[in-house]
């Protein structure tokens, strides 16, 4: 029931973001996601998160993903950090993401943003925010980056 609330909390989301500084660039595909509960965070939902990206942004993802439900019914909270390692339009390397969703008696706040300072190779100085939503079963992403 946990997976369940927790996957419907975190992909029916969509909110806007934008990139802070440089010339920001947009890059939108989908991913595929695994989600396999850890059986030793009670009294929360803690999961291991593994993604696929598909489009200008290719590559892996793993993270983890700690989740509590409280007794009214459509209220939630939850955090992650995800590690990506990737090409984005043609630049190999990794970077973090940390997430942030609420759910407001059913209403949806999420962010996610790229850590700063954590890019490497030739995504070193990234900076950025995603989107997240899901639609007909299938997961998809908004990217808007910069980099030096």
């Amino acid at each position: 029931m946990m997976k369940r609330a927790v996957s419907l909390f975190l992909f029916a989301t969509c909110v806007a973001a934008h990139a802070a500084g440089g010339n920001t660039m947009q890059a939108s595909g989908t991913f595929d996601i695994t989600l396999t509960p850890q059986q030793d965070a009670q009294p929360w939902g803690r999961q291991r998160l593994e993604k696929v990206f598909h489009g200008p942004l290719d590559g892996v993802s793993q993270g983890e993903m700690l989740a509590v439900r409280t007794a009214t019914k459509g209220s939630a909270g939850y955090v992650a950090l995800e590690q990506v390692t990737a090409t984005l339009d043609g630049r190999k390397g990794m970077f973090f993401l940390q997430h942030s969703g609420l759910m407001d008696k059913g209403t949806p706040t999420l962010t996610v943003n790229v850590v700063p300072d954590s890019g490497t190779g030739e995504l070193q100085g990234l900076k950025g925010t995603m989107t997240i939503n899901m639609e007909g079963g299938k997961h998809a992403y908004t990217f808007s980056y910069s980099l030096p």
